[in-house]
This record gives C-alpha cells, sequence and structure tokens, in this order.
C-alpha cells in the first residue's frame, strides 16, 4: 500500500512538473517559479502535503543539484576558467561588492546574525545561468559584441562557488574557525588541482571516459560524478562543487556527448530539486518577507544592472551594449535555492528560506524583461533627458522689434 501511494504521489510530481514546463515554454519564460509554486502547493501548509514519497524526492532533489553543477562544469574548459580568472577578475570583484553586500547587509538589519549574512550574500550575488543562457537564445543575442562579457561574469561567478560553497557548508554545520580554515584549504587545493589536471592532462582523462556507446558513456560520466561528489561531500567541500569540478575536467567530444545524454536528466532532477525547496517552506511564511524580498530584489537589480553596464564598458562595449549587459545579468535562480537551500537544512533562520524563494521568484520573472527592455528604456530616457538640456528657440521678433532692427 505504501509502495502504491508512492508510485502515485511521485507519478504526480513528475507529470505536474513537464505540464509546468510546457505551459512556460508556451509563454516563453523560466519555468523555475512554477516549479517553486508547485513546491509549496504541496508542502507544509500547502492544499496536498505529500507524505509517502518526501524522502526521495529528497534524494532527486541531492542529484539535481549535482547535475546543475556537472552541466555547468562541463560548459567551460579548464583554459577558460583560467584566462577569464585573468582577464576579467575586476568586473568579478565589482560584482561581488554590489550584489553581495546587500545581501549581507539585509540579513544583519533584520537581526538575523552573521551567519544568515553569509548565505544571504550569496544568494543575492550569484545570477542565474540557466535562465540567462535561455534569455540570450531567445532574444537571438548570442553573437552580440556584449554577450562575451555576460558569459564572463558568470563564469567567475560559477569558479567563485568553488570558494564560496565550502565557506557557507562550513559555516551553516557551525564548525570552529580552525576547521572552517582547513575545510576552505581543501577546497582550494581540490579546486586548484583539478584546474592544473584538467589543462595537462583533460585529453588523457576524455579518452579513460570516452565511449562510442552512449550508454556506456552516460554510466561513467554519471558514475563518476556522484562519486566524486559524495567525497567531496565527506570531506565537507560540498558534493556541488565536486561535480563542477568533474565537469571541468571533461573536455572535447567527451563533455559533448555527455552534455546531450545528461540535458533530460539535469531538467527532470533540477525540477524535483526546485519542488523539493518549496516543499520545505510554508506558504504562510511568505507574506511576512514579501515586502524585504522585494526591496532587495529592486535593490540587487539595480546593482545588476551597474555591474554589467561596468563590465561592457571596461571591455570596450558600446552604451546600448552596457545596457543589454547589465539588463541581462539580472535574473537569479537556481544557483541562489542552492544556497540557501543549505541554511534550511541546517535551520539557521527559519524566515531566510521564505525571503529566498519569493526573492527568487522576483527575479526570475523579472529577469528576462530586463533584458529585453534594459537598453530601449535606457536609450528612451536618455533621449528625453537630452530634450531637456536643450535651449528653447529665441522668441520670434515683434513687429516693431522686426522694424528696428530692419533700420
Amino acid at each position: 500500500m505504501h509502495s502504491a501511494v508512492f508510485l502515485i504521489e511521485f507519478g504526480a510530481i513528475i507529470l505536474a512538473l513537464g505540464l509546468l514546463g510546457r505551459i512556460a515554454g508556451r509563454f516563453s519564460f523560466s519555468p523555475i517559479p512554477l516549479y517553486l509554486l508547485a513546491g509549496l502547493a504541496f508542502g507544509q501548509g500547502g492544499l496536498l502535503p505529500l507524505g509517502a514519497s518526501e524522502e526521495f524526492v529528497a534524494t532527486g532533489a541531492e542529484i539535481g543539484v549535482i547535475l546543475l553543477l556537472l552541466m555547468l562544469g562541463l560548459e567551460y574548459t579548464a583554459s577558460d576558467l583560467v584566462s577569464n580568472l585573468k582577464t576579467h577578475y575586476p568586473a568579478g570583484a565589482v560584482d561581488f561588492a554590489l550584489n553581495a553586500l546587500p545581501g549581507a547587509a539585509a540579513a544583519l538589519l533584520l537581526g538575523w546574525g552573521p551567519v544568515a549574512a553569509v548565505v544571504l550574500a550569496g544568494v543575492t550575488w550569484i545570477s542565474s545561468s540557466g535562465v540567462i543562457a535561455k534569455v540570450l537564445g531567445d532574444l537571438g543575442r548570442v553573437g552580440n559584441r556584449e554577450t562575451p562579457v555576460i558569459l564572463s561574469v558568470l563564469v567567475l561567478e560559477d569558479l567563485a562557488m568553488a570558494v564560496y560553497l565550502p565557506i557557507v557548508t562550513a559555516v551553516v554545520a557551525g564548525v570552529g574557525l580552525a576547521a572552517g580554515s582547513v575545510t576552505l584549504a581543501v577546497a582550494l587545493g581540490v579546486a586548484g588541482l583539478v584546474l592544473f589536471v584538467a589543462l595537462r592532462y583533460g585529453r588523457v582523462i576524455s579518452r579513460f571516459v570516452s565511449s562510442d556507446d552512449p550508454e556506456k558513456l552516460l554510466l561513467v560520466v554519471l558514475g563518476l560524478t556522484i562519486l566524486v561528489a559524495g567525497i567531496a561531500q565527506k570531506l565537507q567541500v560540498s558534493a556541488a562543487v565536486g561535480a563542477f569540478l568533474v565537469g571541468i575536467a571533461l573536455s572535447a567530444e567527451v563533455a559533448e556527448g555527455a552534455h546531450a545524454l545528461l540535458s533530460p536528466l539535469r531538467d527532470l532532477f533540477a525540477g524535483v530539486f526546485f519542488v523539493f525547496f518549496g516543499l520545505n517552506t510554508d506558504p504562510g511564511s511568505i507574506p511576512p518577507v514579501l515586502l524585504p524580498a522585494l526591496v532587495l530584489a529592486v535593490i540587487t537589480a539595480l546593482t545588476k544592472v551597474g555591474t554589467g553596464y561596468w563590465a561592457a564598458k571596461r571591455d570596450g562595449v558600446g552604451v546600448r551594449g552596457r545596457w543589454r549587459a547589465g539588463g541581462t545579468l539580472v535574473a537569479r535562480g537556481e544557483f541562489s535555492i542552492v544556497i540557501a537551500g543549505l541554511a534550511v537544512t541546517a535551520g539557521i533562520e527559519p524566515s531566510l528560506g521564505p525571503l529566498a524563494t519569493a526573492y527568487v521568484l522576483i527575479l526570475v520573472i523579472l529577469g528576462p524583461l530586463t533584458a529585453r527592455y534594459t537598453e530601449p528604456v535606457a536609450r528612451r530616457l536618455a533621449r528625453l533627458r537630452s530634450d531637456g538640456d536643450t535651449p528653447p528657440p529665441p522668441p520670434a521678433p515683434t513687429p516693431k522689434e522686426a522694424t528696428v532692427s530692419s533700420e
């Protein structure tokens, strides 16, 4: 009987994810907010709370995070990361200062303490690579002059995750300064080692993993990723970072083949992850934090626009491209929820999960709109300002003045 209820519940979740994805696709926006709303509807205090399948959904959510970071790592090579780090690190520093600090300040102003401040800083800092990549494709801007700048900022954020996630994991676990320093040192050492090995021996690793049989390639890549993620978590480095580093280590044809095979699995388990986060958030806890979430969303939307504008200007992009770069970076999504999920699991601050949910819901909807309309709005405002600065024409002379002047 328990097995039957489990199958019914889990089957309903998967079916709902598919239908919600189709609805989102029809209206050309990210399905993330719909997945979160579905989780709210079936979670604590929702319309129809789940019971039998909740433990399995929790495991699926963990796999979802691992696959999200693996697929992200497959997008980059180690040489891409190193070159971006050397060339665009000032943009990464500006991005951190403008977008992480407002989150930390908000947590302190709300009286949540320094641990919640570290977590909320990450929630407001990291843009959604998945949403932004889709927006760039939908708007036909993949070949635009500002697009490499946008991707460079995203690459630096993703690389920063390899350092930030172990810090958050140690902080929310309540470990001491010494243990936290050891965890961070291990994370940095592992990340550096993987980058070195990927640069020097990436082709050797890829040849070892490579297979002409899609089934064997899928099993080897998936098994290797989950194994490394488990070892990383055992070392308190973060399973997500382990998966990200596996993705970086794979290159060339192997990365392309693995990406094609794992994309459907990533979409499935990532959807389960967002539903799980919603399941653990009481809908009744969102209204009290809706105003702070809205204020924080407005502030950090503006700071992301400023980040993109500055980074594009530094790269020599024209004014219109600068505004497009800034507007495109606004969307937050999967990583904000991953970071908040660490705090929710550890029970750091009861209101942090609801605020993160509301914050992501606002910006994952607002992000595609700012990507489309920031540049036209800025151009119109500039035109109005220039019109206002133009001195009015001199008044026409009266008949008497005309007669005097003619004389």
